[in-house]
């Protein structure tokens, strides 16, 4: 079904039959993605007394606890009360779910001993367009980033640099490939989500980051319409699902 939409008065046209989820689901098994030294995620039927919550162990339905880490075990979006002292949650910070959205490939540059994402890479990727939210696919892109588990690996980050540029840029959600926008040891510094959030000038509160999406092969590099969806967790992160939709021409 395509569909003309107006967003800050501005006509989008997109086909949204065609949706392109780049998310990646949490499953209960050693193969679902883990980062941050913690183990697999659970999904159990409820046990009260003799009772259990699985047909086929004879309850009426299925009736299941779980139990997961939002920033370890797959995707996810998170506000700037993921690094603040006083509680902030992505429920009450992020009220709008549609931005446009530019998808971009990025080859990680060499950094002494590291691999990183630089300034002067997303300044030549962007070009001079201005979305609400940047995509970032890493190249090589593998289909085993969906069950990897990263913890240490030294993956690679966004320089400093590159996330001044995008806050710069006036860019609202940044969404990466990648279990973390900083390095996985850096001595506490969060160089990236600080300077993204702007944590020590003006706090860009209603801006995201989203982390361990998976952008398959097929979906080319361009200008999207993004919808962002969050599950309402009254918390710093919540598990996502973000959805885009190709603007047609």
């Amino acid at each position: 079904m395509k569909a003309i939409i107006e967003h800050h008065s501005q006509l989008i046209k997109v086909d949204l039959s065609k949706p392109l989820d780049i998310s990646i689901p949490l499953r209960a098994t050693k193969e679902n993605v883990n980062v941050w030294y913690i183990g697999k995620p659970e999904i159990e039927p409820v046990q009260l007394g003799d009772w259990v919550g699985s047909i086929e162990k004879g309850a009426d339905v299925n009736f299941n606890n779980i139990h997961f880490n939002p920033h370890a075990h797959g995707t996810h979006t998170e506000c700037i009360g993921h690094i603040t002292k006083e509680f902030h949650s992505i429920n009450e910070n992020l009220k709008q779910f549609f931005f446009t959205a530019e998808l971009i490939s990025v080859a990680p540059e060499k950094y002494f001993k590291d691999t990183v994402i630089s300034k002067n890479q997303i300044e030549i990727l962007l070009k001079d367009k201005t979305p609400e939210a940047l995509v970032i696919r890493t190249m090589p892109n593998m289909k085993a980033k969906k069950n990897r588990h990263y913890s240490e690996t030294n993956w690679t980050y966004l320089l400093e640099e590159a996330m001044v540029f995008i806050r710069e840029k006036g860019i609202k959600h940044v969404l990466i490939d990648l279990p973390s926008v900083d390095r996985e040891h850096d001595g506490g510094k969060l160089l990236s989500h600080k300077a993204f959030w702007d944590f020590d000038g003006n706090r860009r509160m209603d801006c995201t980051i989203t982390e361990f999406i998976y952008v398959p092969n097929k979906v080319k590099d361009g200008s999207y319409l993004l919808n962002l969806q969050i599950a309402p967790f009254e918390n710093d992160a919540t598990p996502s699902k973000p959805v885009l939709y190709k603007i047609l021409e």
